[in-house]
């Protein structure tokens, strides 16, 4: 599709806040109908109990995978021009910042996303602990915890091995990631068949991961046409979190942007499929320590996620799919320290 007709009868700032606004309310209703949360998926990985959770995630992540790998070598997204692969990225903020966030996850109940999903549909604890991820992480990338995220990844970057591009790196065929991401859609369904998965669970798991493959497609077709150079990015949450609170906090002026619009498009995605579903609940803290519990981890993944320069979507999901060394870094990272955090709250 040619976004030449809409760039000829709206500004480009507009056209991409309103792309990101587009983006953003799939993801959410999407995510919201599936029940699409790394977390749960880990869980039940790592209990050794496998149920819904895990093939949801597992099929999100293959949906995002094939759909981005199949775009790139359309020539629809140029992943070379992705901040992931562009410019150098942090070995040790992945690893660090990884399990930090997937530590903050597990206390919060939810990853960022889950968190702004869960807050559109009432849920108040998840409100409350997507703002203090939110300011957190303003203040990681700006504010007063800057120096100590910029030294935190500064200690390892990409640029001591050569690059963040695993294609490259292991000259990796168009062949071989499509297979590759194949394998993980595989396992995605033999999980889905074993818990029995709705078809529409099923559908909305794989429409999740395949916004994700359509925010390269636009972004990349806007990098392409646009007259203001126009970042190539997929779907992620810190940032876009960060920048929103601030637009929230401030006027407008030249914020507006696809980052702008996704944030926001989540929550009224989310909104809009519970409430067609009726399932919006209004839902408080059980005590003081509850509370607690959920601030840390917020606090956690906050700092967590901007060290590793996204979070369990951004990071690790949306990174993965153009094959990003430290997106997988991170991901394990996460699988790996909520694993051994929930156990550890466990006994």
């Amino acid at each position: 599709m040619d976004l030449e007709y809409l760039l000829d009868r709206m500004p480009e700032a507009w056209l991409l806040t309103f792309g990101g606004l587009t983006v953003g309310v799939l993801f959410g209703a999407f995510a919201q109908q599936s029940r699409f949360c790394l977390r749960a998926a880990v869980l039940e990985f790592s209990r050794g109990s496998p149920a819904d959770r895990l093939p949801v995630w597992l099929l999100a992540f293959a949906s995002a995978l094939v759909g981005t790998q199949l775009l790139i070598h359309f020539g629809e997204v140029q992943a070379g021009e992705a901040r992931q692969l562009a410019s150098p990225q942090s070995l040790s903020g992945a690893v660090l910042g990884g399990l930090m966030f997937g530590a903050g996850m597990i206390f919060a109940r939810g990853c960022a996303s889950r968190l702004l999903v869960l807050s559109a549909t009432g849920n108040l604890r998840a409100l409350l602990s997507g703002l203090v991820f939110a300011v957190v992480a303003q203040a990681s990338l700006r504010g007063i915890l800057r120096p100590a995220r910029e030294w935190l990844a500064g200690l390892w970057t990409t640029s001591d091995i050569g690059g963040n591009d695993l294609t490259v790196q292991f000259g990796l065929t168009f062949n071989l990631t499509i297979a590759f991401a194949c394998l993980w859609l595989f396992a995605g369904l033999v999980f889905a068949w074993r818990a029995r998965l709705k078809i529409r669970q099923l559908t909305a798991a794989a429409g999740a991961g395949l916004a994700i493959a359509l925010a390269w497609w636009f972004t990349s077709s806007m990098a392409r046409q646009a007259f203001d150079p126009v970042q190539v990015e997929g779907v992620t949450f810190t940032g876009p979190s960060a920048d929103t609170l601030m637009l929230i906090l401030s006027p407008p002026g030249d914020m507006l942007g696809y980052d702008i619009g996704l944030v926001p498009g989540v929550f009224i995605g989310s909104f809009v499929a519970a409430f067609f579903s009726r399932e919006l609940v209004l839902q408080g803290f059980e005590n003081g320590s509850s509370m607690t519990r959920y601030l840390v981890g917020a606090t956690l993944m906050g700092f967590g996620g901007m060290l590793a320069g996204g979070c369990a979507v951004g990071a690790g999901v949306t990174g993965a799919s153009v094959f990003a060394l430290t997106a997988w870094i991170t991901l394990s990272s996460i699988w790996l320290s909520a694993a051994i955090t929930d156990r550890f709250l466990r006994f």
